[in-house]
């Protein structure tokens, strides 16, 4: 299971949600995990409210 926390710690060079979301998605293309978890809030200046829902559909 993929955790959004260990992408974080995993690539300190991201500065937006954007940038996270791009990354997630490159993991989810080359990467077996078919699962992850939302174990903490990214903490950057442009998280929208609906964070949630936008990394799920950047991993799905």
């Amino acid at each position: 299971m993929l955790l959004i926390s260990e992408v974080m710690i995993a690539n300190p060079q991201l500065e937006s949600f954007e940038e996270l979301v791009v990354v997630l998605k490159s993991i989810a293309k080359a990467s077996d995990e078919r699962f992850f978890q939302m174990d903490v809030k990214p903490d950057y200046g442009d998280t929208p409210e609906n964070w949630e829902d936008r990394l799920e559909a950047a991993f799905y």
